[in-house]
């Protein structure tokens, strides 16, 4: 009962569902001599479900993700930390509104690196469209909350985007003096991160957070099944990110 459980649920929930309404169309298509219905259908099922496991997924991700690691020894005068997103007004233990799932690893990463080289943490991300908070806001409550210092956060919420994290951000740095930032984002999100601080002039050491991929990695049975479309869909909007600025900053 319990490997049925596992093969079943994925076909069950979306988009096992969808994948499995367009495979058995395809095949009624197919039946009826429609041969150009079913085909096509048939292809929509299985690029849909290829996107929706890992091991697809994640070959997308390695290749945002596999030039950056950890840093063994960092050394910098100061953290600046990427927004992730936020839910905005969501119930929290210590106010309204919270990080996204993604900006979790982020404000972690940050967390135990500023215990481990005792410098500042600048934390930028500004209010999204119709927010009523800045994310740099909500993140600040998240890291006092984490016991950084409040006069050791610095928060920077004009930025809509990574390139406008990395212009408000290194205005700050000139103002302040920080010479050598750290910066702390998502693994896959680096590549792009990395690119705005060098358009707009300031050099950061990288330092990623919430890996996706690694050498390696196992799959089970299981990872073939259905899954989402989160990874892959993460994937191809830093895919898109990295074109768009390159070809418009």
């Amino acid at each position: 009962m319990f490997m049925l459980k596992k093969i079943l649920t994925p076909f069950v929930l979306p988009p096992g569902l969808f994948i499995i309404s367009l495979i058995l169309a395809g095949a009624w298509f197919l039946y009826k001599k429609n041969r150009k219905a079913g085909i096509v259908n048939l292809i929509i099922a299985c690029f849909a479900w290829l996107l929706s496991i890992s091991p697809v997924s994640d070959v997308m991700l390695r290749g945002l993700e596999s030039e950056f690691s950890i840093p063994e020894n960092p050394q910098g005068d100061v953290i600046i930390l990427l927004g992730g997103g936020i839910n905005d007004k969501a119930p929290d233990i210590s106010g309204s509104g919270a990080p996204a799932d993604t900006m979790l690893s982020r404000i972690v990463t940050a967390v135990r690196l500023k215990q481990r080289l005792n410098i500042p943490i600048i934390v930028t991300g500004g209010k999204f469209a119709g927010h009523e908070s800045s994310e740099a806001i909500i993140v600040r409550r998240f890291l006092i909350d984490l016991g950084v210092p409040a006069n050791e956060i610095i928060i920077e919420e004009k930025s809509r985007d990574t390139i406008e994290n990395a212009k408000f951000t290194s205005e700050i740095c000139a103002k302040s003096g920080y010479e050598n930032p750290i910066l702390v984002t998502s693994a896959y999100h680096l590549k792009r991160s990395v690119m705005s601080f060098e358009k707009v002039g300031l050099e950061v050491t990288p330092f990623p957070a919430g890996f996706k991929t690694w050498p390696d990695k196992e799959y089970r049975w299981t990872a073939y099944l259905p899954g989402d479309f989160t990874k892959a869909s993460t994937a191809i909007k830093e895919y898109l990110g990295l074109v768009f600025y390159q070809l418009v900053y």
